[in-house]
């Protein structure tokens, strides 16, 4: 299996929003962060890829599966998704060890052994009510739900938010060891960047329903630099013949209200350039910010 997930020209509309033209591919093996500020299509897009929604036009695949409709999506694909969404979707009346029973009722692949183990890894009290829970224990839950049915495709719509950070480590530690078999893939949703950090190996950017970005982490994380510049060394730098293409490619700035921060996306070409100019290691936040809110030079 080549790709978890391929778009091609996906587009679906809705009153005052379109997400789309999009195209995308997720390889299998690859922890695929989505980032993207609220109102971006983020979650349109994972109803999407579930089949929640029914895309207006373009080609979609989950786990080489075309999907036409959401209704044509057969149940033998869905058991091999994992799916934790932003909210605990379990009845507020149901106990945690309820749970289980709709587990072995939904899938054939459910892993009881699994499931308990998981939730004594969690703390979670096999005799309390779901509306007990907290969010951070009811996304625990979830996440135990998901991985007892063994899927191949997990997809997290902001499943660590919520989370102490202690406890964030502690599920990101469970994805790592999901991540131990390269048959699986990872499709993760947040805001917190910290997180992609730590885990993703692609991230896709999304910005007014359009793909602002799909880059390596690498790319990002290693590659991109910040600079930090006055206005005046930023009009002396942007004038001078060592900035000419390619240092200039892909260069966005932004005005603060004393400085200029510029984002390079090679760092070590730019520091060869201009040795005498500090350049910082890009994080996923400050490329991020940059690469929405900057402008090209």
């Amino acid at each position: 299996m080549r790709n978890a997930l391929r778009t091609n020209g996906l587009m679906k509309t809705y009153s005052g929003f379109t997400l789309g033209p999009l195209d995308l591919t997720v390889p299998t093996g690859t922890v695929a962060g989505i980032v993207g500020s609220n109102g971006a299509g983020k979650t349109t897009l994972i109803k999407c890829l579930l089949g929640l929604t029914t895309a207006d036009s373009g080609t979609l695949e989950v786990l080489d599966a075309p999907i036409a409709r959401p209704e044509d999506m057969p149940g033998a694909l869905k058991e091999r998704i994992g799916v934790v969404l932003d909210t605990c979707a379990f009845t507020q009346e149901s106990r945690v060890r309820d749970v289980a029973q709709l587990g072995r009722a939904a899938y054939r692949s459910w892993d009881q052994a699994r499931f308990e183990e998981l939730t004594r890894a969690f703390g979670l009290d096999g005799r309390k009510q779901v509306k007990e829970l907290s969010r951070g224990m009811g996304m625990k839950l979830s996440l135990a739900f998901a991985l007892a049915h063994c899927p191949q495709l997990l997809i997290l719509d902001e499943a660590t938010a919520g989370l102490d950070p202690l406890a964030r480590d502690e599920m990101l530690e469970l994805l790592r060891a999901f991540m131990e078999d390269e048959t699986h893939t990872v499709l993760m949703a947040s805001h917190i960047t910290s997180d992609l950090e730590k885990l993703a190996d692609q991230i896709i950017c999304l910005d007014a329903g359009r793909i602002a970005f799909d880059l390596p982490k690498d790319a990002i994380c290693d590659d991109a630099g910040i600079v930090r510049l006055r206005a005046a060394q930023l009009e002396e730098l942007a004038n001078s013949a060592a900035f000419a293409a390619p240092n200039a490619e892909g260069v966005r700035v932004m005005h603060e209200a004393y400085s200029v921060s510029m984002l390079v996306p090679d760092r070590f070409a730019f520091a060869e350039a201009f040795p005498d100019i500090p350049v910082e290691r890009a994080s996923l936040e400050s490329y991020l910010t940059l690469a929405l809110k900057g402008e090209a030079l």
